[in-house]
């Protein structure tokens, strides 16, 4: 094929992304189970892994949904605990603040049910949380 085959192509346009290549079983399996492990440090590891590889594997993808859905979950609860704490310590004066560390048990559960999710997605296994908005379909 000839040059003068090719449609012409305007130098403005922006280059098209490529598609990157699936993952394989083994890589689908470990994003997957990191997207729960990464649970620990919060909403964005689950958050970064669900967008780079939600498209290349469905393992992935069904996980770091998961897995993003019970961060969103934990998030939510640790702002609603954080604004009870604080209207109840308003009205008892301060002596609310005592229950100021129920606002560390989102966190707690969230340590706690992200490496059993890890452990359960490392083996191939869909996890499902006990509890969580599921808000991304």
């Amino acid at each position: 094929m000839t040059d003068s085959n090719l449609p012409p192509q305007d130098p403005n346009a922006a280059p098209q992304p490529t598609p990157s290549a699936p993952l394989s079983h083994e890589q689908d399996v470990q994003w997957g189970s990191f997207a729960h492990l990464g649970g620990i440090l919060g909403i964005l590891p689950s958050l970064i892994i669900w967008l780079v590889f939600k498209d290349r594997g469905s393992f992935t993808n069904t996980e770091g949904k998961e897995a993003l859905n019970f961060q969103i979950t934990l998030v939510l609860a640790t702002v609603a605990l954080w604004v009870l704490t604080t209207i109840i310590t308003v009205v008892t004066f301060g002596f609310g603040a005592l229950f100021g560390f129920l606002t560390y048990l989102p966190w707690i559960l969230g340590v706690i049910f992200s490496i059993i999710a890890f452990m359960t997605a490392k083996d191939g296994n869909h996890y499902r949380y006990p509890f969580a908005i599921r808000l991304i379909k």
